[in-house]
């Protein structure tokens, strides 16, 4: 059991990406890392600090429930686009296996996002 992004174009054969929920989870928590957040001191994640003081573009993202949260718009996967690629771009030490695999998670994100937007169509968590 996990979680999947995917396409809202009842097409089969369009990308998505899936994590266990735990998997999700460390990714988020370290996609918050490259943002400057601490997941554990935010507002339901077992802190007090409001998501409102937060600047990141990936605000939506990182503040979405594991399941049965709103779905996302065309324009808000285009929001998140630039920050996403612009992690995945960055260049990598050989010998991190653990950054290797979230910079491939964001890869793939990336390229469902860029899938929702071409084809103007909203991202499920499902």
């Amino acid at each position: 059991m996990g979680l999947m992004l995917f396409p809202d174009d009842y097409d089969v054969a369009s990308p998505d990406v899936s994590w266990s929920y735990t998997g999700f989870g460390m990714f988020r928590k370290w996609l918050a890392q490259t943002e400057g957040l601490v997941l554990a001191e935010m507002n339901g994640f077992g802190g007090d600090r409001q998501w409102s003081s937060v600047s990141t573009t990936l605000e939506p993202l990182l503040n979405h429930p594991d399941d049965d949260g709103p779905d996302f718009t065309p324009a808000q996967c285009a929001s998140l686009l630039p920050r996403l690629e612009e992690i995945r771009d960055h260049r990598l030490p050989d010998d991190d296996l653990v950054l290797r695999r979230c910079i491939e998670d964001v890869s793939q994100l990336v390229t469902v996002l860029r899938f929702c937007v071409d084809k103007n169509v909203g991202l499920i968590f499902g």
